[in-house]
């Protein structure tokens, strides 16, 4: 049977998501839905949709999932509607930027019995999927200590960061969910420090662009998260965890694997230069896996309660900047 989508959102991530939705067997792409409607009409020719609107998407009852790729602050609302009208969900993180939004969403979904996937694409990167792999193989024992390291090659528009819930809800949502990934654990005190290094016009919209973060589990390992908004080489994607038996990093992608040796220096290529050329393949996979799930009824990876979970993590960290203290959760 062909499962009938609507997207909403037509800007970069819009756009990779239809991409790879029109890929996959048995699928199609219906409908566009962006304010926006110059990029919505595109898109719409690019795979043979229809641009409509919000309220004639929801009432199609051919429709069976809804890929949400639109801005954050209308994530929870089409979360609920979605889940109201019966149909599966593919949401970009965050599910929304205040935690009480986000668990009615877990609590709709849960409800309504749809299938829900929060888009940490993350936990689908063949590397990291791999690391994960080889931990719960036992490989390194019992892992103890996690290191992430998460760095963009420069800031958004400082009209971006104004509205995206700063930088622990914007960036770090991706690295607290690493973090209960990896060390499939929960934390119990979080101690967060910020500093505005980058670009003082983010300090001025009450924001800060480079970060430390500090993460205590319940059964007592740690976690250090360090971001920053500014690298010089690229986009800087890096862990490793170490366990009782050993330790295992997961490195930055480049476009070659290519070392050049000369008489005066051995070169490599720099890191891919952004997350839409380092997670193509995660996506991909992401995306492959949505429809699995609501084609087989299988579990999702990324569920409404990672994203509330993560979310919890960052206003956590968010308030321990804030107030300069170790907060407990």
């Amino acid at each position: 049977m062909m499962i009938e989508v609507a997207l909403f959102g037509a800007g970069r991530i819009g756009k990779i998501h239809a991409g790879n939705l029109v890929k996959q067997p048995g699928v199609k792409l219906k409908y566009v839905v962006d304010v926006h409607a110059p990029s919505a009409e595109a898109l719409a020719a690019q795979h043979g949709a229809t641009v409509t609107s919000v309220e004639a998407a929801f009432a199609d009852p051919s429709i069976k999932a809804v890929v949400v790729g639109s801005s954050t602050d209308t994530h929870a609302d089409l979360i609920l509607r979605a889940a109201a009208a019966g149909k599966h969900i593919f949401c970009e993180k965050p599910v929304d930027l205040d935690v009480v939004r986000a668990k009615a969403c877990a609590d709709a979904v849960a409800k309504a019995g749809v299938t829900a996937l929060i888009g940490f694409q993350r936990r689908y990167d063949p590397t990291f999927a791999a690391v994960k792999t080889r931990i719960d193989a036992g490989e390194i024992g019992t892992p103890e200590v996690l290191v992430i390291t998460s760095r963009d090659p420069g800031a958004p528009p400082v009209n971006y960061i104004r509205s995206s819930g700063g930088i622990f809800k914007d960036m770090l949502i991706h690295d607290f969910d690493i973090f209960r990934w990896i060390l499939d654990d929960e934390a119990v005190s979080v101690y967060a420090e910020g500093s505005c290094l980058v670009d003082p016009a983010i300090a001025e919209a009450g924001d800060v662009d480079t970060t430390a973060v500090t993460i205590r589990t319940k059964k007592g390992r740690l976690c250090q998260i360090n971001t920053s908004r500014r690298a010089a080489y690229g986009y800087d994607q890096r862990f490793e965890v170490m366990g009782n038996l050993g330790m295992l990093q997961a490195g930055n992608h480049r476009p070659s694997e290519v070392t050049a040796y000369t008489a005066n220096t051995v070169t490599t290529d720099l890191p891919e230069h952004f997350f839409l050329e380092r997670y193509r393949n995660a996506y991909a996979l992401e995306m492959a896996h949505f429809v699995e799930a609501i084609t087989n009824g299988t579990p999702v990876k990324t569920t409404v309660a990672d994203g509330m979970k993560a979310l919890e993590l960052a206003e956590a960290a968010t308030l321990s900047w804030k107030e300069g203290r170790i907060v407990n959760l």
